[in-house]
């Protein structure tokens, strides 16, 4: 009885077996169908930043170059406001089919990451990781008003005048609003935090002279008209464009160092076939020469990784930043 029930048992399951095995096939041959014909029409590329900063200018040159290399429409759209945060979480909840992406910078993923206690999203399980594109330093400007013209006479001038100057930030808990933090504690100075939607309104008030600072990526065309002045730079390395300007860690704050990236996502599921034709994508218009002279001007340097490069990059630069703002009096707040 019990053989014959096997018996009976193996015939009842193998047809079974076959669907399931031939139901696996066709998904998979469906969704290899789907990366070969994608992208099928316009792609909507959410930057989390309000227009004309550094981070919406460099994404309207990114979605250009794949629109060319895809032959279809990336349509950006700036859905701006918490430092990023709004667009981000925005983007985290659509559909993974690889006609929403996220065009962001770390400020969103690693610097708020430690700056915010409850995120609304994951910077690494709500996402589905394409590339890392390019890193840049941040320019620390001034109003051409405030009589300063180093690093070492701004923080001069900001101990005998507390409290009068006034910094902006794309948003509180973002890569700008970070910079300014960890300079007032590094400098023993005070100024006061003054949060935009995005780096480009806060340009547009340093220009104004309602704020005096800004630690920002598009300044290269107000620095060379003379509308603000170059103190310093962010990162370890110089400016290329400016290599005669001191990093800050030069100009008196030693150790000194923070470096920013653009990185390119999609929301979690994506399909691997889609993740990696857009991967493909991405590390082949890097290698453009109108690419690679657009980003030069803006001190983007070049980078298109592999996704597992982006989400290291992430990990290893969250534990470094926590112990940044660990060794700040107060927090960054």
């Amino acid at each position: 009885m019990l053989v014959s029930q096997v018996t009976f048992l193996h015939a009842l399951i193998r047809p079974l077996m076959h669907t399931l095995t031939a139901a696996t096939f066709c998904v998979l041959g469906l969704s290899a169908a789907l990366a070969q014909t994608y992208p099928t029409k316009p792609i909507r590329v959410i930057v989390p930043y309000a227009a004309g900063g550094f981070s919406d200018q460099s994404s309207r040159v990114i979605a250009e170059a794949l629109s060319q290399e895809l032959k279809q429409q990336f349509v950006i759209e700036n859905r701006a406001g918490g430092g990023g945060r709004i667009g981000v979480d925005a983007l985290s909840k659509m559909p993974p089919d690889g006609y929403s992406l996220l065009l962001t910078t770390n400020g969103t993923h690693t610097y708020m990451a430690v700056t915010e206690k409850a995120l609304s999203y994951d910077p690494i399980k709500d996402f589905t990781p394409i590339s890392l594109i390019g890193s840049y330093g941040l320019l620390m400007v001034v109003n051409p008003a405030v009589p300063a013209r180093t690093v070492g006479e701004l923080i001069a001038y900001a101990k005998s005048n507390p409290g009068k100057l006034n910094y902006a930030s794309s948003g509180p808990g973002s890569g700008l609003h970070f910079a300014g933090e960890v300079f007032k504690s590094m400098a023993g100075i005070d100024m006061v935090h003054v949060p935009y939607k995005g780096s480009g309104p806060g340009m547009l008030d340093v220009l104004a002279g309602n704020c005096q600072v800004i630690f920002a990526g598009e300044a290269k065309p107000h620095i060379d008209s003379g509308k603000v002045r170059l103190l310093g730079t962010t990162s370890a390395a110089r400016d290329p464009r400016y290599p005669n300007a001191l990093t800050i860690g030069e100009a008196g704050l030693t150790g000194y160092d923070l470096t920013y990236w653009v990185g390119l996502m999609a929301p979690k599921g994506l399909p691997a076939d889609i993740q990696l034709k857009l991967n493909a994508a991405v590390k082949k218009i890097l290698t453009e020469p109108h690419v690679k002279k657009l980003f030069a001007d803006m001190g983007l340097s070049p980078v298109g990784s592999s996704p597992e490069y982006l989400v290291d990059q992430i990990r290893t630069e969250t534990a470094k930043l926590s112990a940044v703002a660990a060794s700040i009096p107060g927090g960054i707040n």
